[in-house]
């Protein structure tokens, strides 16, 4: 099945053609910036993936998906010719509440439900809902399937998912902790199982997502039982823009002392905070890793506070498992700098995560997963390529094979 795969972020889009028959990527799409005068799209087609640079200024997400589209349909190395070669839609979907605990086929009932979801992730689910309806108008014919972040979550119990609120507000409004980024927590722990060359369901495993957003998840026996994001996803770790985890009446001291709205607060909380607001440089941890190179205090606090954090959330997690086999890092900073994950292991070698420098250190192995820790740590270090889009085509071709 010809899968075009559509995740959408809050100022991104990464999107593939995959053929999901043999797991082949025909195409690969990369807009990033997108809102802003600088947007762009990368867009390259197999089989070289070279790729072709479009300036996309001031465009939403689903404007740079509907040029997509276009581009699909007539560059001449496009490997389809019209949009009805197309088989499937598959969207990543960041928040799907109460209302959806594994993926599901779009129709108009599940629209619907959709747009309940946008207040859980205000930043993701709005231009994720756009795309849909611009490919709904587009490609009427073709079925769309949402995939959501939190459905691998709806595992974790009750103890994990209540927050100690009143219950009137869980039972009124559904206020719990629904988690984010279980695409990819998923696809990490079975990969770090394939990688032990054991069984998933016999393992205990910390995944840690980390990239500008990030969260870390307990997945004890191929279910998560608990996670750091919650009712949105800016609890938890400190990242890219996002505070992360605080303590709640800060809120209303700053709107109470600095007259901040409500809209005003959350785009401090959600854009403004985290890295970039303790750096005051970037929120790009590449540029704060160099910059506390060249001596910036600030930048070095943010990094000492970021790992910090992680470093907590990994213990935490490992105190509440009834067996911890494997810590798993993915994404973007998890994949990538090895410099972070040294910061980060150095702490926790007590508890029998035991990180091998050298493996740690070795390049042009982007890409392949690995394990990095020493032969006899305890508990296995292990580096995972994150490849949500896979998991999504496979998930769209499962659903839509059965509608026939």
């Amino acid at each position: 099945m010809r899968v075009l795969v559509v995740n959408a972020g809050s100022s991104s889009l990464k999107s593939q053609l995959l053929e999901t028959d043999g797991k082949i990527s025909l195409m690969k799409c990369l807009a990033e910036k997108v809102g802003t005068s600088d947007a762009y799209m990368n867009v390259s087609f197999a089989p070289d993936f070279k790729k072709t640079k479009y300036q996309m200024p001031g465009l939403s997400v689903s404007e740079c998906l509907a040029k997509l589209l276009d581009i699909l349909v007539e560059d001449p190395e496009s490997p389809i010719s019209a949009l009805d070669q197309i088989d499937a839609v598959g969207n990543r979907i960041v928040a799907g509440g109460e209302y959806f605990t594994k993926s599901a086929v779009i129709d108009d009932e599940a629209r619907e439900k959709l747009t309940l979801c946008e207040e859980l992730a205000p930043l993701h689910n709005p231009p994720a809902d756009a795309c849909i309806d611009m490919m709904r108008e587009h490609m009427p014919n073709t079925p769309q399937v949402a995939v959501f972040d939190t459905a691998f979550h709806s595992t974790m119990p009750p103890k994990a998912y209540l927050y100690p609120l009143p219950r009137e507000y869980y039972e009124k409004y559904r206020i719990r902790r629904y988690g984010a980024h279980g695409t990819s927590h998923r696809y990490a722990a079975q990969q770090a199982a394939n990688l032990l060359g054991r069984p998933l369901r016999d393992l205990g495993i910390i995944t840690c997502h980390l990239g500008n957003g990030g969260s870390i998840t307990a997945v004890n026996h191929g279910k998560s039982i608990d996670t750091t994001m919650g009712f949105t996803p800016l609890e938890g770790l400190m990242m890219g823009t996002r505070s992360g985890s605080i303590d709640p009446a800060i809120v209303t001291y700053l709107m109470r002392r600095e007259h901040k709205t409500f809209d005003e607060m959350d785009r401090i909380l959600n854009k403004e905070s985290g890295i970039l607001g303790v750096s005051g440089l970037s929120a790009d941890m590449r540029d704060v890793l160099q910059a506390a190179d060249d001596g910036d205090e600030w930048a070095e606090l943010a990094i000492e506070m970021y790992v910090h954090r992680v470093q907590k959330a990994i213990g935490g997690y490992y105190a509440i498992m009834t067996r911890t086999d494997a810590v798993v890092m993915t994404a973007g900073i998890g994949e990538n700098s090895a410099e972070l994950r040294e910061r980060i292991f150095a702490g926790l070698a007590h508890m029998g995560m035991i990180l091998d420098k050298d493996r740690n250190n070795v390049t042009g192995e982007i890409g392949l997963n690995r394990v990095i820790s020493i032969d006899d740590s305890p508990i296995k270090i292990c580096i995972v390529t994150a490849d949500e889009e896979i998991r999504i085509a496979r998930e769209t071709d499962n659903l839509v094979s059965q509608l026939g």
